[in-house]
């Protein structure tokens, strides 16, 4: 993926969550474009862009920049609300089983960085 591509794709990216948050849900055809065009600026991200977090706060919060989503955003990404996206970053709430599943496939972050952070 070249750095154009990353940035037309990040665009659409943009447009969908707008969808999303002011439908509340996607048509299947367009979740599953969501998801594909996520992992694809998740995997273009890692590869131009390493970083190493120290937690997963701030695992969190770097993507979060680099998707440029809000709490609300990830909160519809995952299937939760705001305030419980705010507990987790706020150290105030653990993580369930399905919020790290979610972290892990939908925001690709590392496995190992979640299975830390939640011990």
């Amino acid at each position: 993926m070249t750095k154009q591509d990353y940035n037309l794709k990040t665009k659409r990216l943009e447009e969908l969550l707008g969808q999303l948050t002011t439908k509340g849900k996607l048509a299947k055809k367009y979740q599953l474009e969501l998801d594909t065009i996520s992992e694809e600026i998740a995997q273009y991200e890692e590869t131009n862009y390493p970083f190493e977090a120290n937690n997963l706060k701030e695992m969190i919060e770097l993507r979060m920049y680099q998707r440029k989503l809000k709490q609300k955003d990830v909160a519809k990404i995952l299937g939760t609300t705001p305030s419980r996206i705010s507990e987790i970053l706020n150290g105030k709430r653990g993580l369930t089983m399905e919020l790290a599943k979610g972290l892990h496939k939908s925001l690709n972050i590392d496995a190992e960085l979640i299975l830390n952070n939640a011990l």
